[in-house]
């Protein structure tokens, strides 16, 4: 018998559902799916729910629906399908987001390669090739954590901060991408470096990502960037997009 997935509660705000301790992609495929399906069911004392790494939460009022209530019916649904190999959610978009990789934009490059034991060159065809997931949202609004990559990228955060990263600024550790919102210190390594906008507040949908998207990130040239930049009004920084089945 497995110790997963457990559900918890979180307060009186609500219930946590958690598929694993650390983070693997059956674990976080549970969680997007759960989530879907629970949003589909619309349970009328759910007023919001959200994922994590490996985890769903849903934000009820358990000082006026028992805890009892919700756990049963959450344990019904999660005992009706094995949740680590469910569908993804369908109405996903998938990202291809120019990127420009080392140079004086992306200093960082180097350094992370050195560390995977791979040559700059070969660093940017693995993570330019790659496809990967938003796995999460979190620490600034709209900023998605990204993987999972190979084995490879399966890299330490650095000792130090970096002062500050900009704004479209793509960062990588742990096999995982970060692609930062706003200008930032980190503790992760700045490998590239995009136009491409994460948060909209000016649009109705201000996050541009969603977690279950999956993103490329192609690489170009410094001059290529600028271009873009240049002439980008929409926020997505010379990206093509298409919706996954």
């Amino acid at each position: 018998m497995t110790d997963w997935p457990q559900i918890r509660r979180v307060g009186l705000s609500g219930i946590l559902v958690t598929f694993a301790e650390a983070m693997t992609e059956p674990a976080n495929r549970a969680a997007l799916a759960l989530r879907a399906a629970i949003e589909d069911a619309d349970w009328p004392e759910v007023t919001e729910t959200s994922t994590s790494l490996v985890s769903t939460f849903l934000q009820v009022n358990l000082a006026v629906t028992p805890a009892e209530e919700m756990t049963e019916r959450l344990r019904d649904l999660l005992t009706s399908r094995d949740w680590y190999k469910a569908d993804l959610p369908p109405g996903r978009t998938l990202w291809h987001i120019p990127t420009v990789y080392g140079t004086d934009l992306a200093p960082q490059l180097e350094e992370a390669a050195e560390v995977a034991g791979v040559d700059p060159d070969e660093a940017i065809r693995q993570i330019s090739g790659a496809r990967v997931r938003v796995l999460t949202i979190g620490f600034a609004p709209g900023q998605p954590y990204l993987g999972e990559l190979s084995e490879t990228w399966n890299i330490p955060r650095q000792q130090a901060l970096s002062k500050s990263v900009p704004a479209g600024a793509l960062i990588i550790a742990i096999r995982q991408l970060v692609l930062f919102t706003n200008a930032s210190p980190t503790g992760w390594r700045h490998i590239g470096q995009t136009v491409f906008r994460t948060f909209r507040p000016e649009s109705e949908e201000a996050f541009a990502l969603s977690p279950g998207d999956e993103l490329c990130f192609p690489a170009i040239e410094p001059a290529e960037l600028e271009k873009i930049r240049s002439k980008d009004q929409s926020g997505d920084g010379g990206a093509s997009r298409e919706v996954l089945a």
